[in-house]
């Protein structure tokens, strides 16, 4: 099918308009947008928002989209169908006069056959109603609207089935791999048709490696399915050390013509499960280095540009991460396209909830009706990515203790996965009882998965194992703070294949489920407003490394490391309150003006054998730092301004040093001047194309204040906008949209978008004070 971008040009109307506005043809006074769109993000949060502390305060409500588009003559006689990656939620789609169909999930691909509703040599509408009114229907953030792209697909009658070609790879070797294509073709033309299958396979180089042909008879209005079965001799191997992708294209032909065509990137690669060896992947063992992550971009909201999903694997990379819990619901295209490229293995989530739910107007609502389409869709649509290697059919639902008949209700959905893709083991994720009921009421549950997910359950690996030997055990969720238990007990267990932190990237919503406070009768599960970021990610909203990212870094490396995590300084008599998916208050600083003389508690993170610190070139002592001290060394340091190094050692068997690291901090100067740091000097001019540019704040030598909250103001010129600005303050009440953004612990982040048209955006940002920076950023 030809693909074609459905983005630009649509007009917004925020709220539930009238009648009158809704019959009306004119929509000049709708605000003229291009997709994908969140408008939640874009509206000042308060207290009182239904959405509450779930939602992180933001609005959501209803709106309307409209895009008028004249069909062009050469799509006669042609296939004209318009696809959706997301939509949050209950939309309702138009074309015309004539309603196409309401899809209530948010967050599963769906897609409408517009042919019969077309007119031709005039303007057609296309109207769509979004309906988040529902609240509470999230546990987080989920913003609102079209959030992701729109495509329209244009084919000839006789074409490939939409998500109709599936390649799996059930032989491979260094020497050989068996490669299968299975590809549906469709006859919607008026005659039997006499259609051929040219398929060949080209290497990651472009190389042609393997041919088929084939040809069936289609029946007016039928469907054929070819198996095709080719061999590609010493085939590259797909993993996330080398993400060697092939293609796989695929030509149809009616009459000995050409009438459609499509190609299908895939990777070459095999899985293995078992609680003896544990996960293989391509025959090697591999632990899963895992982070769960929700759909939303941090400060973008939940809109899903293809450059915000991919910046969200290139950091989980650079992290160390090598697996990625699309939590709780299908991902962007985008995303695991970028996992195929760069890398990243992917449980691949379908639903929070089944039939019993956690908020009133949650997918529960839609569950017995839809859950078969939605599987569908997430299943049909990924499983030709090589990065995916778990289905999950859920998360901590309800009936995962065995209630409404919750064992079928996993053997249902786990049947159904399994018959659009048997290559792939099934989990679900399940954590305790919340009730107080015994543990071993959810063994009917996991007696239908492949793949047992445990949240916070790490001491249930050696009990379950003992009584269910057989069982295969991964951590779909564990807790920042216990992360060296739950990584122990991967490394210690052959039959744990890894552990996903909850969570590996911060995000919008369940406010302040990981934040520190000082008063110990506040036992509220969320924070209040204005909380309203979750404030327990590995990686902050901004995408920048936090301590427990650092310290993950210690667990998970064999090179040595080092970081230095200092303890916020308490009043006396003033204890800090960590909660579950906290983090302690600790900062990367040493500079604190105010605390002479104050002892302050400072944590040193390491790989290595043993640490020592050094005070403006003093040594306050040397402490081990191996697996028994859990590699934290813990000083307690009177503050002077200066210098505060550590330095690692590595000892051999006969105890002399074979390797030394060192790591320090310096108390940072005034404030005074800003810099600007793009992630690429060059993007392409697309339409939406993304550059996201670092802001921080320095002091005369060039480090960044970590205590600068400056108020910097920003302008743009040239072939591109402002997308985004925000920070990692998890309380702040600013907007994520605008031209202004305070610093936050010396840093903030702006997110620039192009225009569509080639030539230079120029960044330039200015507080008082401050001398300013400016950033040229090529669209090309």
């Amino acid at each position: 099918m030809q693909k074609q971008s459905f983005n630009q040009s649509w007009r917004f109307y925020l709220g539930q308009p009238t009648e009158r506005m809704w019959r009306e043809a004119d929509d000049s006074n709708w605000r003229l947008l291009d997709l994908p769109h969140d408008w939640s993000i874009e509206l000042p949060r308060d207290a009182g928002q239904p959405s509450s502390s779930s939602g992180g305060y933001f609005p959501m409500g209803c709106g309307w989209y409209r895009k008028t588009f004249t069909p062009p003559e050469e799509w006669k006689g042609k296939k004209v169908f318009i696809e959706f990656e997301g939509i949050y939620m209950n939309a309702s789609v138009w074309l015309n006069r004539d309603l196409l169909g309401f899809h209530p999930y948010g967050y599963t691909t769906f897609h409408y056959d517009l042919t019969p509703y077309l007119k031709w040599g005039e303007p057609n509408l296309l109207k769509v109603f979004v309906d988040n009114t529902h609240q509470l229907n999230s546990r987080w953030y989920s913003g609102s609207g079209i959030y992701r792209p729109v495509w329209l697909l244009v084919a000839d009658p006789v074409h490939l089935a939409h998500w109709g070609v599936y390649v799996t790879t059930p032989q491979v070797s260094a020497q050989a791999a068996a490669v299968r294509a299975r590809t549906q073709v469709e006859n919607e033309s008026e005659t039997v048709q006499e259609v051929q299958l040219r398929t060949r396979i080209l290497a990651p180089d472009g190389s042609i490696v393997a041919t088929a042909e084939s040809s069936a008879v289609i029946t007016s209005g039928g469907e054929y399915e070819f198996v095709q079965e080719m061999t590609v001799a010493a085939p590259k191997l797909w993993s996330p050390d080398t993400p060697h992708l092939y293609r796989l294209e695929s030509e149809v032909l009616a009459a000995g013509k050409v009438v459609d065509s499509e190609t299908t990137t895939f990777g070459i690669r095999s899985l293995s499960f078992s609680a003896e060896q544990g996960f293989l992947l391509n025959g090697q063992p591999l632990k899963l280095k895992g982070g769960c992550v929700h759909h939303d971009n941090g400060i973008l909201g939940a809109a899903s540009y293809a450059r915000s999903e991919e910046r969200k694997v290139e950091i989980h990379k650079a992290s160390g991460y090598n697996a990625i819990r699309t939590a709780h619901n299908p991902p962007a295209p985008a995303f695991l396209e970028a996992c195929d490229r760069l890398g990243m293995l992917v449980m691949d989530e379908a639903f929070d909830c089944w039939r019993e739910g956690k908020n009133i107007g949650d997918y529960h609502v839609a569950f017995e009706d839809w859950w078969q389409r939605d599987i569908a869709s997430m299943v049909l649509r990924d499983r030709n990515h090589p990065s995916v290697i778990l289905w999950s059919i859920g998360n901590e639902v309800l009936e995962r203790d065995g209630r409404s008949n919750g064992a079928e209700v996993a053997r249902m959905l786990a049947e159904a996965v399994r018959s659009l893709d048997p290559t792939r083991p099934v989990t679900s994720a399940i954590c305790g009882t919340w009730d107080g009921g015994d543990w071993e009421l959810t063994d009917a549950v996991f007696a239908q998965l492949d793949v047992g997910g445990y949240n916070y359950q790490w001491m249930q690996y050696q009990p379950d194992h003992e009584r269910h030997p057989e069982r295969i055990m991964v951590g779909t969720e564990s807790f920042p703070i216990q992360a060296f238990d739950n990584w122990m007990s991967v490394l210690e267990n052959p039959y744990v294949i890894g552990d996903f932190v909850w969570t590996s990237l911060d995000y919008l919503g369940e406010a302040g489920i990981g934040r520190v406070h000082f008063d110990p009768e506040l036992t509220e599960f969320l924070g209040r407003y204005p909380w309203h970021q979750a404030n327990c990610g590995d990686l902050d909203l901004c995408g920048f490394k936090r301590p427990q990212s650092y310290y993950r870094d210690m667990l998970w490396q064999d090179q040595a490391r080092l970081y230095i995590a200092v303890h916020a300084p308490l009043p006396e008599g003033v204890t800090e309150n960590i909660t579950l998916w906290g983090w302690h208050d600790v900062w990367h600083s040493w500079t604190w003006k105010g605390h002479e003389g104050q002892v302050l508690k400072v944590d040193v993170y390491s790989s290595c054998d043993e640490v020592e610190l050094f005070l403006n070139g003093k040594s306050l002592g040397v402490q081990p730092t191996t697996r028994q001290e859990r590699h934290i060394a813990a000083f307690e340091v009177p503050y002077e301004p200066g210098e505060l190094k550590a330095v690692g050692y590595r000892r051999d068997a006969a105890g002399a040093v074979k390797e030394s690291v060192a790591y320090s901090l310096k108390t940072a100067g005034e404030p005074v001047q800003i810099r600007l740091t793009p992630d690429r000097a060059t993007i392409p001019a697309d339409l939406g194309s993304l550059c996201y540019v670092t802001v921080e704040v320095l002091d005369a030598a060039g480090q960044v204040h970590p205590g600068a909250e400056n108020l910097i103001f920003f302008t743009v010129k040239g072939a591109g906008g402002i997308a985004a600005v925000g920070n990692s303050n998890p309380v702040s009440t600013e907007m994520y949209v605008g031209n202004q953004r305070r610093a936050f612990r010396g840093r903030c982040l702006v997110v620039v978008k192009a225009n569509g048209q080639p030539g230079e955006i120029r960044l330039r940002a200015q507080a008082d004070g401050l001398e300013g920076d400016e950033v040229v950023i090529t669209t090309a």
